[in-house]
C-alpha cells in the first residue's frame, strides 16, 4: 500500500500503521479513510496529501 505525505506539515500516513490518534486501524489504505479524516498533526484535509 502506498504512503501519503501531508504537503503542509510533512506527516506521512502509513497504511501499515494506520492512525491510532484518529482510531484508524492498521491496514487501512489512504483511499479507505473517511472523507472527514484530517492530518493528526496539522488537521489538513485528505486533499492536502500527496502519494
Amino acid at each position: 500500500m502506498a504512503k501519503y505525505r501531508c504537503i503542509i506539515c510533512g506527516y506521512e500516513y502509513n497504511p501499515e500503521k494506520g492512525d491510532p490518534t484518529n482510531n484508524i486501524p492498521p491496514g487501512t489504505s489512504f483511499d479507505d479513510l473517511p472523507d472527514t479524516w484530517t492530518c493528526p498533526i496539522c488537521a489538513a484535509s485528505k486533499d492536502d496529501f500527496e502519494e
